[in-house]
């Protein structure tokens, strides 16, 4: 072959690999894609977590059936796989293992799996299992004390205790099924996730006891049995009867429980419970009904009895603490607290007398969680938005003179492990154009001591449009509103293209930030890659931006957010290339409240809208959540009238389409439905689907059936 030969050979492949290469570009996202394809996720280290009382990490390798340890230090190294477990387990009387799920460390040379309620240990360097001590098949919300010498468990509405050498135990003897021992109260609001809550040694058990008697009942069908059945659930509706909570102490060593006198009234919020770190005394945060008043109390655990009010906080719409006390290493005297009292959340540090010692962080932006100490309690660890409110960054601050200085680099969202030394932490880490990154980074240098993961971009060979996050301005001229705009592949600014805006806008949610794609999902990718452009706007009333910000919409909900969106079709319109005529919109829970909201208080400005999972009268919704943004009915009537969208059904303009799910316990199914019954009676047409057997949200393969029906609702009515 001639040199001129094999250039031109040389010449063709090149223009076949590049061929290659952008065909391989212009893959399109399906709907299984965008909900039932891992593989488009960024890469992850799975059960990725520090080994107790060492610098060393541990995860599970899934294609190899291993569980890996390494260290700042070390490469990561196989050490077990299910197969070594499963030998082990099945001589004393355990399954098989399909892969290794569940297992958590005990120390740094034994692992705990609880299997069918039986809690297994294995022995690392001996490779030999042993039945530890058994819970019960049944058992729900188990939590095992700090040293797992001991788990409580709850069956039905009771709490039991399991320990090794002896039968299980029942702590409670309730026989009404609607008073409810050892789980979340309060429907999980005030930053509640569990309902028992063991002292350090673990010689201790709090738990809520939650009396619902006085609640309505609320009907849900079950229309998959013959004939359908009722299931009744207790559903707090605002205004109405609430229930009551108190805290129990069970002592482990005398089998005696005593109660907090929490005291009247019995409608009151009891959150934040704190054990001190000698376990005489434990502490709660006791928030009024109203929500604008909260005591921080200290009660003595052997007797129950309230000892004092360390503070107070009021505010003349709401106060809401959500972190438990964080009591600093070898200062058992002395805490941090997070409260929101000059606007923003900032961290606070007391003395267990009530005297507050000094501020530790402050400023216009908000810390988002405490993430630990060093080990002598020299400084606090916190994540927050100091940078930027779409942003997320690892902070220290020294307790003795309140200065600060950031840990992690790279502008985006950082999600931090801390080390149970304290001397590193794991940093997981995106932003928009960086998929995700794993490094372990030394505390007190804050340099990169290794790298665990670089995660490819996943959707390399798919053809995608651009992302990009930017402010505008409230109608104020000074707030900044966050948005996020996708546009199609191949954008021509020449055409004009239609919008669907996404729409969250309610509290405790961010929808745009500077993590992975911006926060949004592949549906969304999807939607551009099918030509729409796809918006979405934080507005006021949604999480991380201050107390003003969150505050604008008190007792008058869908004001501000409507307004706030209405300030970003604005600046859709005033873009060449959107079509000011097909704009459509889409939210679910909050999201379909705001959705609805928008096409009948803005009537004819979206062409089509899809809400699912609406509030529609808040007057339906629960006590906790609508009574702290809106107080309640006999207070605000004004409020709840000019919210309740069952007032504005006459001014639908456009197509709508509302879903639901008829076993939804979150957002009752009655809200959709009133609202379907409202436009009957008013002559007005809409669209309505039904999820049967579905909760609030529709998960699982049906997910992808919930977003064909309405991406072709879009492509029917917008495109």
């Amino acid at each position: 072959m001639t040199q001129k030969q094999t250039a031109l050979v040389a010449l063709l492949w090149l223009s076949l690999l590049s061929s290659l290469h952008t065909f391989a570009q212009q893959k399109l996202l399906t709907m299984e894609d965008t909900f039932r394809n891992p593989s488009l996720l960024p890469a992850n280290l799975r059960q990725l977590t520090w080994v107790p009382g060492t610098n060393d990490y541990s995860y599970v390798n899934d294609k190899n059936d291993q569980l890996l340890r390494g260290s700042a230090r070390e490469s990561a190294r196989p050490i077990l796989t299910s197969a070594e477990v499963s030998t082990a387990l099945t001589k004393i009387g355990g399954a098989n293992l399909t892969g290794l799920n569940g297992l958590e460390w005990l120390n740094s040379n034994e692992l705990v799996l609880n299997q069918r309620g039986n809690l297994f240990r294995y022995n690392l360097q001996t490779k030999t299992g042993q039945l530890w001590y058994k819970l019960d098949a049944a058992a729900e919300n188990v939590d095992f004390a700090p040293n797992h010498q001991r788990a409580a468990f709850t069956k039905a509405q009771n709490l039991f205790i399991s320990q090794p050498g002896a039968e299980n135990k029942q702590i409670t003897q309730e026989t009404n099924p609607v008073i409810v021992n050892g789980q979340a109260a309060h429907r999980s609001e005030f930053g509640i996730t569990k309902g028992t809550f063991w002292s350090p040694s673990g010689n201790n058990l709090a738990y809520y006891r939650m009396d619902q008697t006085m609640v309505t009942d609320y009907p849900l069908v079950d229309v998959s049995q013959v004939p359908a059945k009722l299931n009744n659930i207790k559903y707090p509706m605002a205004g109405g009867k609430s229930h009551h909570v108190t805290v129990g102490v069970y002592h482990v060593a005398s089998g005696k429980t005593v109660f907090l006198k929490t005291g009247e009234p019995a409608e009151q919020y009891l959150t934040n419970l704190t054990w001190s770190p000698d376990e005489k005394f434990l502490y709660l945060a006791v928030v009024n009904r109203a929500q604008n008043h909260m005591r921080l109390n200290q009660y003595d655990a052997v007797t129950g009895a309230f000892v004092k009010t360390l503070f107070e906080e009021q505010n003349d719409k709401w106060v809401e603490p959500e972190h438990p006390m964080y009591f600093v290493p070898g200062k058992p005297d002395q805490f941090v607290w997070m409260s929101e009292r000059d606007g923003f959340d900032h961290l606070y540090l007391y003395h267990t007398s009530g005297q507050l010692i000094r501020q530790l962080t402050k400023g216009e932006w908000v810390v988002t969680d405490v993430v630990g100490f060093d080990k002598t309690g020299r400084e606090v660890y916190y994540t927050g938005t100091a940078e930027s409110p779409l942003a997320r960054h690892f902070y220290a601050a020294e307790l003795s003179t309140a200065r600060t200085g950031r840990l992690t680099q790279g502008s985006g969202v950082h999600n931090i492990s801390f080390s149970s030394t304290g001397q590193y932490f794991i940093d997981n880490y995106s932003s928009p154009v960086t998929p995700r990154t794993i490094r372990i980074l030394d505390t007190d240098a804050g340099k990169v001591a290794r790298t665990l993961l670089v995660a490819p971009n996943p959707l390399q060979d798919y053809s995608l449009g651009e992302t990009t996050l930017f402010p505008i301005k409230a109608e104020d001229g000074t707030t900044d509103l966050y948005c996020r705009m996708i546009t199609p592949p191949n954008f021509d600014e020449k055409k004009k293209y239609p919008v669907v805006v996404y729409v969250y806008g309610g509290p405790h949610a961010q929808m745009v930030n500077n993590s992975w794609l911006g926060g949004s999902n592949l549906w969304m990718q999807l939607m551009a890659q099918k030509g729409y452009i796809v918006f979405t706007l934080d507005n006021r009333g949604s999480t991380d931006r201050g107390r003003a910000f969150e505050q604008a919409i008190f007792r008058q909900a869908g004001v501000a957010e409507v307004s706030d969106q209405m300030k970003g079709v604005d600046y859709l319109k005033s873009l060449p290339y959107v079509d000011a005529n097909r704009l459509g919109v889409h939210g679910w829970s909050y999201g379909g409240f705001m959705t609805t909201s928008l096409m009948l208080k803005q009537p004819g400005i979206f062409k089509v809208g899809v809400a699912g999972g609406p509030v529609i009268d808040w007057r339906l919704y629960e006590i906790m959540y609508t009574e702290r943004y809106m107080d309640t009915p006999q207070e605000n009537p004004q409020g709840y009238e000019q919210a309740n969208l069952l007032n504005h059904v006459k001014n639908l303009k456009g197509k709508l389409l509302m879903i639901h799910g008829t076993v939804d316990d979150v957002v009752v199914w009655q809200h959709s439905q009133a609202f379907l019954k409202k436009a009957v009676d008013e002559g007005v047409l809409l669209d309505y689907f039904v999820y049967p057997g579905h909760p609030h949200n529709v998960g699982g393969k049906d997910r992808v059936h919930l977003y064909r029906k309405v991406t072709e609702y879009f492509d029917e009515h917008l495109k």
